[in-house]
């Protein structure tokens, strides 16, 4: 899951990084309203953290501007104001959810799975796809009686393509929300990672295999799908 923090605060920003890191988030930092408004149009987030008091652009200016433009991305909001305005002004901009400063990091944690859930998403400990088990927290990808362990961009990549098995993954979709919309990352990063991916399939002797769609990006499908 991928979350954007648009936080004026440096030092917080990291901090609320760290936090959701640590806890298997992806996380883009970014410090003003504008910088906010232009990475939460990208469309490539799970949530967005946005603060409320921000430079070049307020926070509930920018929730606006999202909302406007057919964004429905769930978003919080933080603010240092404890009031009912101010509440009320942020949700009703077209924030999702609204925490006061200072919160602790189960708070937040606590938050973003409730807001989670009500995307309709629950987050399991394991997806399944195929002959395929894809262990969340030990990144561990198995079938049958044998496991390997994926690197940290291999089990993003494969996270995704479990989580879409319905539709093509494209390679920019990949880069975005592996290596970062500020990466510098090309299509034969991509294309690296997933030959890493189909090697390790082969010795897994999954059924499951990578379809490349020319110009289109990639799929993950039984061997006879084609």
């Amino acid at each position: 899951m991928k979350v954007l923090i648009v936080e004026d605060d440096v030092n917080l920003a990291k901090a609320l990084g760290y936090i959701l890191m640590e806890n298997k988030y992806e996380v883009d930092l970014v410090h003003n309203g504008e910088e906010g408004l232009n990475y939460g149009k990208s469309e490539n987030y799970d949530i967005i953290i946005l603060d409320v008091m921000l430079p070049k652009m307020d926070g509930n200016e920018v929730c606006k501007q999202l909302r406007r433009s057919k964004i429905n991305t769930p978003i919080i909001m933080l603010t240092a104001k404890d009031s009912i305005k101010s509440k009320i002004e942020g949700l009703d901009s077209g924030a999702d959810d609204y925490m006061t400063k200072p919160f602790a990091p189960a708070e937040l944690l606590a938050h973003l799975r409730a807001l989670t859930r009500r995307k309709g998403e629950v987050i399991f400990e394991e997806l399944e796809h195929l002959d395929l088990k894809l262990n969340l927290s030990s990144h561990d990808l198995s079938c049958k009686a044998k496991t390997v362990n994926l690197s940290y961009k291999e089990f993003c990549i494969m996270e995704i393509l479990m989580q879409n098995t319905s539709s093509v993954v494209s390679k920019q979709n990949l880069i975005d929300k592996v290596w970062g919309t500020n990466s510098t990352a090309e299509d034969n990063n991509v294309e690296a990672y997933i030959s890493f991916l189909r090697r390790k399939l082969e010795f897994l002797k999954s059924k499951a295999k990578i379809e490349t769609l020319r110009k289109a990006g990639y799929r993950l499908v039984a061997a006879d799908d084609k």
